[in-house]
């Protein structure tokens, strides 16, 4: 077992062996920033079962959030620009002058940035960022006398599967959980002006029960209220189970069998790596089935496990492989993003439509076909609406004005 002590090391000796471990650590540092980088990308922490990244380093590298947190942020910048590396190998860089960096970094300024950086401690650079990149000065955040001021919660709880890790300019959270004695925890968290009255109004309903408004025991209720909502809608929880409906369709997944996956796997996720490690994320679960409903599988409690998103999504990709997922989950965006534009539309055109006595479902369909006359002005898709629904047009002085029908006739 090696020994730690040097006090047997002359002060020349032991300067000398301090360099030789800083410069060692540096050529360490950007080798390991090389490897975390390269993991990220194949995403070899998805097979070893953990969700996400951040999961990984803490809770299999023991690194702790922060340190992730930092590393991560690196990792990402360095391969992107593989110039970082050897400025961090070589002293010019430290850890933290490649995440301030990793924000403002392009093909076109990388080694003017890097050159500027170079040598400089944290809080020089952090100036002279904020000369090349001036940002909008943010207003101090206004609190009631005598609140808490918020504490940023832990960076794993904000790193969860597909979350984008935040820069270094954006706000800390408004609350955090931390515990202060045994199964006792602090709870702060800065609120809106509507939920305070909505906290003012359940502690008046809840006065009789509880004359003091405790906020804990308010809080407690309605979590136990919130949490049987979510349980019924989500695992289809009850405790009164009725008979067993026929199926919807080939992909719906009947209450009955819900709540027999549930009350097998518990809520967590089931994927369990070579090693035997089982995945421990109770988030983004979703109902996984084992053999795929397009190759045949059905949704029984033998055919149905519960799988966190990220694990879910990599099942699918050995399945039908990366390229195939890709593409599908890019057509979902497109069918999501058209279906926000079209009620968008539909938000626009209802009170004019309305109006002319068309119905909500008439009025959904103009909206589909107005959603795509792109760069169309109110007017024209309000016209465009008329034709495909009725012969019978508007005044064009109606929706120049935007002033419904009924209001026109009445002045």
């Amino acid at each position: 077992m090696p020994s730690y002590s040097l006090t047997h090391l002359a002060d020349a000796a032991l300067l000398r062996g301090l360099s030789t471990l800083v410069a060692q650590d540096r050529i360490t540092t950007a080798e390991l920033l090389a490897h975390l980088a390269e993991v990220d990308v194949r995403e070899l922490y998805l097979p070893a079962a953990y969700p996400s990244l951040i999961d990984y380093c803490v809770r299999h590298l023991h690194w702790c959030e922060q340190a992730a947190y930092k590393r991560i942020r690196a990792a990402r910048a360095v391969r992107e620009f593989p110039a970082l590396l050897p400025a961090i190998a070589d002293g010019r860089l430290h850890l933290s002058a490649v995440v301030l960096l990793s924000s403002h970094l392009t093909p076109e300024n990388a080694d003017e940035l890097m050159s500027a950086a170079a040598h400089r401690t944290k809080a020089e650079i952090e100036e002279k960022l904020a000369e090349r990149f001036p940002r909008t000065e943010r207003l101090g955040l206004v609190q009631a006398v005598g609140a808490p001021a918020p504490v940023k919660t832990s960076v794993l709880a904000q790193l969860s599967p597909g979350t984008v890790v935040p820069t270094h300019s954006e706000p800390a959270p408004t609350s955090s959980v931390a515990p202060v004695a045994q199964r006792r925890y602090e709870l702060r968290v800065t609120v809106s002006a509507e939920v305070q009255a909505k906290l003012q109004h359940a502690q008046d309903l809840l006065s009789h029960q509880l004359p003091a408004g405790d906020v804990a025991q308010v809080l407690e209720r309605a979590l136990d209220s919130l949490i049987q909502k979510l349980e019924h809608r989500k695992y289809a929880a009850t405790s009164q189970p009725r008979a067993a409906r026929s199926s919807k369709g080939d992909r719906h997944i009947p209450a009955s069998v819900r709540r027999a996956v549930l009350a097998r796997d518990g809520e967590g996720c089931t994927f369990t790596s070579d090693a035997g490690h089982r995945c421990e994320s109770t988030r983004f679960l979703e109902y996984d089935h084992v053999l795929p409903v397009a190759r045949g599988g059905e949704s029984t409690v033998a055919n149905l496990r519960l799988r966190c998103r990220a694990h879910n999504q990599y099942a699918a990709e050995r399945t039908y492989g990366a390229g195939f997922m890709r593409q599908k989950r890019e057509e979902a965006k497109e069918r999501s993003a058209e279906r926000r534009r079209v009620k968008g539309c539909a938000e626009e055109l209802k009170p004019y439509l309305k109006t002319l006595g068309f119905r909500a479902q008439e009025i959904c369909r103009a909206a589909e076909h107005c959603a795509t006359l792109a760069g169309a002005s109110l007017e024209d898709r309000v016209r465009a609406a008329c034709r495909m629904l009725s012969p019978v047009r508007p005044s064009p002085s109606i929706v120049a004005t935007g002033v419904p029908q009924a209001q026109a006739t009445a002045t």
